[in-house]
């Protein structure tokens, strides 16, 4: 069977079509899609898409259907994906001496590209979506929510690890008039975030998290333990226990995987997030054992794919103010990620969660918040 017919037959079992009718249906522009697909899986999917090879008028409804129907799993069986889980397997890739290149890599792209995308709010982490019609009011929703979850009063200290451009950081200082002490591996974000917030009570720091000596109240952790790794869950938790109090909370918000996996998407890893990783349920509940006790466990990754296509109305929106600085490849690049997490979302492949923890001697009654 030539490469053609069989993407055709393994389209079709996500009810695509090639060049079909369809918001969801693939337009393929060059014939050589189908055998580089075959051969190089998602990633050959990824770049083929970047260099313009193939488009869809919907491509988040796209990814949706291949994911609902797993086609991942039977396309994804290329030497690019072995080598990524042996990688994972013998190597730290997040290992302290790596710590810096996921900021110099993603979050340094540069600020301006990011404030049009992300909007006013700067956060770079989902939405919570229960009363919201806007992406403003969502993140502003979410950071309230992260707050009284951490049942923050004036005076006491917060730790931010992974504070990003220091949006959630300002709002807990002006808000609840707490103490923060917010850290960070981009450096285009600690200026960005020590900008904002000079005239509060507010510490950004470039540093990574294993470097933290001091105490604090409460601890929060948005979209950073992504970047951890699987080998490293057990050492960021015992961080984060000897830096809290023995009375304090410590809330987690991440992007979960419904498997424990000890690689990523070769296509994120090359062009995303290099080194990044989704820590499941299991991998989480292993590793703070015997440090934390679990107070609250809260799933809306439905929110995420509403998040994540404010952010692809917002990129292209904007993009007459980009494009002088990034080509068009990289917009297709940006596109192609935000609507494939979209998809991936949508087909609840990934999660959403928020998730509180004491210590396993805190002498304090938590009452979970929604």
């Amino acid at each position: 069977m030539s490469a053609k017919n069989q993407v055709y037959q393994l389209l079709s079992m996500a009810g695509i079509e090639v060049n079909g009718p369809h918001p969801y249906d693939i337009q393929v522009y060059n014939d050589n899609f189908y055998a580089r697909v075959l051969a190089g899986g998602s990633l050959a999917l990824g770049e083929s898409y970047m260099d313009g090879w193939w488009d869809c008028k919907s491509p988040d409804q796209f990814f949706y259907r291949i994911l609902k129907a797993n086609l991942e799993e039977k396309t994804d069986k290329t030497l690019s994906v072995l080598f990524s889980i042996l990688k994972s397997g013998l190597i730290n890739r997040q290992r302290k001496s790596k710590a810096f290149e996921i900021g110099e890599w993603h979050y340094d792209t540069g600020n301006h590209f990011f404030e049009q995308m992300l909007g006013k709010n700067m956060n770079y982490s989902c939405g919570y979506w229960k009363n919201a019609s806007s992406l403003e009011q969502a993140q502003m929703d979410k950071m309230m929510l992260i707050c009284k979850k951490l049942v923050l009063r004036p005076g006491m200290k917060l730790l931010d690890i992974g504070c990003g451009w220091g949006s959630l950081a300002k709002f807990a200082a002006e808000k609840f008039k707490v103490k923060v002490t917010g850290i960070t591996v981009s450096k285009e974000q600690a200026d960005y975030a020590k900008k904002i917030n000079k005239s509060l009570d507010v510490d950004i720091r470039l540093q990574d998290y294993r470097d933290i000596e001091e105490k604090f109240d409460r601890v929060l952790s948005v979209g950073m333990i992504e970047h951890v790794g699987y080998k490293n869950y057990v050492h960021f938790f015992r961080k984060v226990a000897s830096c809290l109090k023995n009375d304090g909370i410590f809330l987690l918000q991440t992007i979960g995987s419904n498997k424990s996996l000890k690689q990523t998407n070769p296509w994120t890893d090359k062009y995303i997030f290099p080194n990044g990783m989704l820590p499941s349920a299991k991998q989480i509940t292993k590793a703070y054992e015997g440090l934390f006790r679990l107070e609250d466990w809260h799933s809306f990754g439905t929110y995420y794919d509403k998040t994540l296509m404010a952010w692809y109305e917002n990129l292209n929106k904007n993009w007459d103010k980009l494009k002088s600085e990034y080509n068009d490849r990289f917009r297709r690049m940006w596109n192609y990620f935000l609507l494939s997490s979209s998809g991936a979302f949508r087909a609840h492949k990934d999660q959403l969660w928020q998730i509180v923890f004491t210590k396993t001697d805190a002498q304090l009654t938590y009452e979970s918040i929604r």
